[in-house]
């Protein structure tokens, strides 16, 4: 009988942060590794927000918070939805948790039973399966390519569903891909899932304002939607504030009221500094921060040109996140170095070693033809990163 679970031993190991361990490895030996496997703005998080932390720390904010968020930050979320979104929540319906992370799980264990199937238009993000697992669900994937942008249509939609479907997840801007479904994409989606009105929708909208098109659109503000749509955010990306660990959930009051409960179980409230300081974070104008955006798309541009000068490799034009997720395909079942490229694995693993350069194999996305590449880097890192690696292919 093993130590341990069934569960975390069928669980996998997030290839996200088992390439970053693996590029720090290296690191320690003395290897000049450039990280683009990290989704880690590079940007450092605004003096604005990290004075209001300070200020709460003066204030003594040291006691257990609310398990769903302390008030007035429930406030200042819910007029953020309503600014950014047009979405009318009231308090009940917003849960803040320890990174938009938890506010995922939580949303699986509370509306999962076992054999309920999630849909999940391919690539997704890297932890949606093992959540939905995890909650006992079964992930059904819906496979897309390059060439539809790795954007799900409604066909395909409606083909995949069963008597079994209880939800659907997907992320736009999407990571790994960038993609960003257009209002138009999404009104079409809803009219699929108008048909099946027992299917409910987590609309991950963490890179909301990393967004190079126009406004961005929450399928939660088409009106059949609204009491099916569970939006997900946080300040992780936009406001560079990876480790703070905060994300919240706009949701249906008896669904918020189902991941209060769980997190009062789990984790009880999120950190009580970090929550004061985002009340900072959503009441300022998202104008704020566009210095990053500006410069995340001045990055997508350059490692646009570089990657479509390197011989097999084919990429879309991202329109948000800050990724680029190019095919490279065209290698597997050739041999560089005496090593075979027998998938997107075997690609990413002979970057690392041959070029020094970290990256993710697309397989952990549920697109075995791809890898991602991150372009939270400077323009310096980004330019030599594909130096090498076009170097090394040329091996």
């Amino acid at each position: 009988m093993s130590v341990l679970s069934n569960r975390v031993l069928n669980m996998s190991t997030s290839q996200t942060l088992a390439m970053a361990a693996k590029a720090r490895e290296l690191r320690n030996e003395g290897k000049d590794i450039i990280g683009l496997s990290l989704g880690e703005p590079d940007f450092e998080t605004p003096d604005f927000i990290k004075n209001a932390a300070k200020q709460a720390i003066d204030d003594n904010y040291n006691s257990y918070s609310p398990v769903d968020g302390y008030v007035d930050l429930k406030h200042a979320i819910i007029n953020k939805f309503k600014r950014d979104n047009n979405l009318d929540y009231e308090p009940s319906q917003i849960v803040v948790s320890t990174g938009a992370k938890q506010s995922l799980s939580n949303v699986a264990m509370v509306m999962l039973n076992p054999g309920d199937e999630v849909i999940l238009p391919c690539p997704y993000w890297v932890s949606y399966s093992d959540m939905i697992k995890l909650a006992e669900g079964v992930p059904v994937e819906i496979p897309t390519s390059l060439e539809s942008d790795f954007k799900m249509t409604p066909e395909q939609l409606e083909q995949a569903i069963t008597l079994k479907t209880k939800m659907i997840w997907f992320s736009s801007p999407c990571n790994p891909s960038g993609s960003v479904y257009s209002r138009y994409e999404l009104e079409a989606i809803a009219k699929v899932l108008e048909k099946h009105p027992n299917i409910y929708v987590v609309s991950d909208e963490i890179y909301e304002h990393i967004n190079f098109t126009e406004k961005h659109f929450s399928i939660a503000q088409i009106p059949s939607m609204y009491n099916r749509t569970i939006t997900v955010n946080g300040v992780s990306k936009a406001f560079a504030m990876t480790g703070w660990r905060i994300g919240f959930i706009g949701a249906p009051d008896r669904i918020a009221r189902a991941c209060n409960k769980m997190q009062g179980q789990v984790t009880s409230g999120a950190n009580s500094i970090a929550q004061r300081a985002v009340i900072t974070a959503m009441e300022t104008d998202p104008s704020a921060i566009n210095y990053m955006v500006t410069e995340f798309e001045k990055r997508r541009n350059l490692i646009l040109s570089l990657v479509n000068d390197i011989p097999g490799i084919t990429c879309n034009i991202p329109k948000g996140a800050f990724y680029i997720f190019p095919d490279v395909s065209s290698y597997f079942g050739k041999t560089l170095l005496g090593k075979t490229i027998n998938n997107a694995s075997d690609f990413s693993m002979y970057l690392l070693e041959e070029a020094l350069v970290a990256t993710v194999t697309g397989e952990a996305f549920g697109n075995k033809n791809c890898i991602r590449i991150s372009y939270a880097a400077s323009q310096e890192q980004i330019t030599e990163a594909m130096t090498r690696i076009a170097i090394a292919l040329k091996k």
